[in-house]
């Protein structure tokens, strides 16, 4: 093969390699943008018009080598249309990435320079469409530049494209050095991931511009010298080369710009990066490479279309194959990695078991940030109604990169499910949300690999932790519930065993006696009918309480007014009641489970202050304030001012308190305690 041969060959390679990532690109730019402002539609418009250049650019050299034949001339001057804009289009993106054009706004901010290479540009555009500027493709290729508008030998449209596209390609450059601060923390991180890449890609056009310039002048020069025919061949095959590196430089350039919108999302508007776009812009990339080479190598070396046609096939067959191959080995991978985080953590043969397994809620929590996110650390807070259930996670367990509680200022920023991250200083910040509001949020460390995470990568987790809380709080309901149920259980046992006892050894034998008595007029037979009567009624005592008062009746607040004056009369000195009417209204129209979970665990609080508040001072007063409000949520606080939960016998009252905080977050509601010498205040929300 000769020189001109593989030149050809590279450069229709190269080109078509162009057609096919700008066009991709462009397109993906413009289909995937959540929002599409302007400067979103000048950077997807530029890519086409890039694809477009590299389209009739494609086709000129596909008349090589005696560049000639019908449609020549019209591709070579509908090629100048997009390098006129490009360059212009480039600034522009440029001023848009580095903060000096604001997403919304109708103008830049450093206006002079922006209107400047406008006008530049349109005015080069408009001589393109009135006039005849340039000379024709045959002169190009016989460096017969002369005929036009000039200055010293330079055609005056060519003169001032040259400084157009420098100056153009520069202040870009420039700009990169002067970036804005970013309006955002998630694109002040975006944009310093990939500034040097960008840089470099700047760097490149500018290069390109200062080679197109330079060729230029060269012809120019070569055109005053007057050349042969022998001197314009081997000029032709240095311009191939040149034309060459312009190409491969553009190429470097657009896998540079791919890179940074696929892998970061800078041009989408969006918050994160999408890892199938990765994947896809990796399978373009080699299908390009590989469908360009191909195909260029067959129309340099003249190969019959049905030639090119079968190899095109055979090649696009094997890329699909090996395209889904891949896909296949990366699902299999990736759902490797999630089935830990699917499968049953066996909940019920934990609970039931003779000795019941604790829920280890730390082990999914390691799977998904060890094995899928592969996050350097990691805290799960549950918020909330289930806040009282759950205590917070950590991966590692000895990790302190991160907060151990929210801050408020975070915790006002999550405010919609549809929030998938909120960045912070050292991570992230996910929210996990339910049919009851925020239960948690997921605090994410950076990647071990110092990347960003991607948009799947943040959905996976949050469900995940969604998952993860949902299982622990209800693991940790029926750990509670069965743990009372069990005591329970014992403690009728142990009652059903005393009744026995007591009615076995001591009333049947007194009855017995009684009788005896009674056969033989014995004068103490009143006497022990009284004992047998007293023990009897202490058994009575004993059983459980009667059924509460009708709650659809009286409503929450009557029925505790009812249980004051009834079970608990005489057991506090004074009890005032602070009951708003439209509370009290709002509590009448609970639901009857929800009214029900209310009243048994205000009943059970009024009776450990009755039972423990004046500790070991039986003379001591009580005092017991009961209030119900409505704001968000419906409030109900029951305070006394006696000795305090922390120096009272807390056997049943712990119980109490586990269950009826536990019976609580199941309807959605909360039960905080602020107990100390001399005040237990004890409140009850639920949301309404």
């Amino acid at each position: 093969m000769t020189v001109n041969l593989w030149l050809n060959w590279a450069g229709l390679a190269v080109s078509l390699a162009n057609v096919m990532a700008m066009l991709w690109l462009g397109l993906t730019v413009l289909l995937n943008s959540s929002r599409r402002p302007r400067q979103v539609w000048l950077t997807g418009g530029g890519l086409l018009l890039g694809g477009l250049f590299f389209v009739s650019h494609t086709a000129i050299l596909g008349y090589r080598p005696a560049f000639s034949g019908p449609g020549l001339e019209i591709w070579w001057r509908l090629g100048w249309l997009p390098l006129v804009g490009l360059p212009f289009i480039w600034f522009g993106v440029m001023l848009w990435y580095t903060g000096g054009w604001p997403d919304g706004s109708r103008l830049p901010r450093p206006r002079a320079p922006y209107w400047l290479l406008l006008a530049w540009g349109a005015g080069l555009l408009l001589w393109l469409g009135v006039g005849r500027p340039l000379p024709s493709f045959a002169q190009v290729v016989q460096l017969k530049l002369t005929g036009a508008a000039a200055i010293a030998g330079v055609p005056l449209f060519l003169a001032l494209y040259a400084l157009y596209i420098v100056l153009c390609t520069a202040l870009a450059l420039a700009l990169l050095f002067r970036p804005a601060a970013a309006a955002t923390l998630t694109a002040d991180v975006r944009h310093r991931r990939t500034r040097a890449g960008l840089t470099a890609a700047a760097a490149a056009l500018v290069a390109v511009s200062w080679l197109a310039a330079g060729a230029i002048g060269w012809a120019a020069l070569l055109d005053a010298a007057g050349l042969h025919s022998s001197d314009i061949s081997r000029l032709t095959t240095i311009a191939a080369g040149i034309d060459l590196l312009v190409s491969g430089l553009i190429a470097v350039t657009v896998a540079l710009l791919g890179q940074a919108a696929i892998s970061f999302e800078i041009f989408s508007d969006q918050t994160l990066p999408r890892r199938e776009f990765q994947r896809q812009w990796t399978n373009v990339i080699i299908l390009a490479v590989g469908y360009s080479t191909v195909t260029g190598g067959a129309l340099a070396l003249e190969i019959r279309p049905v030639g090119l046609l079968l190899a095109g096939t055979l090649l696009l067959v094997l890329f699909l194959a090996l395209s889904h191959w891949r896909s296949h080995t990366w699902r299999e991978r990736y759902l490797r990695q999630l089935r830990p985080l699917m499968t049953s953590q066996r909940l019920f043969d934990r609970l039931l078991a003779a000795s019941p397994v604790e829920f280890e809620a730390a082990a999914p929590l390691v799977v998904l940030c060890q094995d899928v996110l592969q996050a350097q650390s990691a805290r799960l807070l549950p918020l909330g109604s289930l806040a009282p259930l759950l205590r917070p996670l950590a991966y590692p367990s000895n990790q302190i990169d991160l907060p151990a509680s929210l801050p408020p200022e975070l915790l006002a920023q999550l405010h919609t499910p549809a929030q998938i991250a909120v960045p912070l200083a050292a991570g992230w910040a996910i929210p996990l949300w339910s049919e009851r509001g925020l239960i948690g949020v997921l605090l994410l460390g950076p990647k071990q690999s110092g990347g960003l995470y991607a948009q799947e990568e943040m959905e996976i987790a949050r469900a995940a932790a969604e998952r993860l809380i949902d299982t622990y709080a209800i693991t940790e309901i029926a750990r509670r519930l069965m743990d009372v149920q069990r005591q329970r259980l014992v403690e009728s046992r142990l009652m059903d065993q005393q009744t026995r006892r007591v009615l076995h050894d001591e009333v049947l034998p007194n009855l017995h006696t009684v009788l005896l008595s009674l056969s033989g007029a014995d004068s103490d037979a009143a006497k022990l009918l009284a004992e047998t009567h007293g023990q009897i009624a202490n058994l009575l005592r004993a059983m459980p309480a009667a059924a509460p008062p009708e709650l659809e009746r009286l409503g929450l607040a009557g029925a505790l007014r009812r249980l004051v004056d009834s079970e608990l009369a005489g057991q506090f000195n004074s009890v005032e009641w602070q009951i708003e009417p439209e509370a009290a209204q709002r509590a009448a129209e609970l639901a009857p489970l929800n009214a029900n979970v209310l009243f048994y665990a205000a009943r059970e609080m009024m009776r450990n202050a009755a039972k423990h508040g004046r500790g070991s001072n039986p003379a001591q007063p009580l005092s017991l304030q009961v209030r119900l409000a409505l704001g968000h949520d419906l409030r109900l606080e029951i305070e006394d001012n006696g000795a305090g939960i922390t120096q009272t016998n807390s056997n049943g009252a712990g119980q109490g308190l586990a269950l009826h905080s536990t019976m609580l977050a199941v309807i959605g509601g909360e039960l905080s305690i602020d107990s100390g010498p001399g005040r237990t205040r004890v409140t009850i929300r639920l949301p309404l």
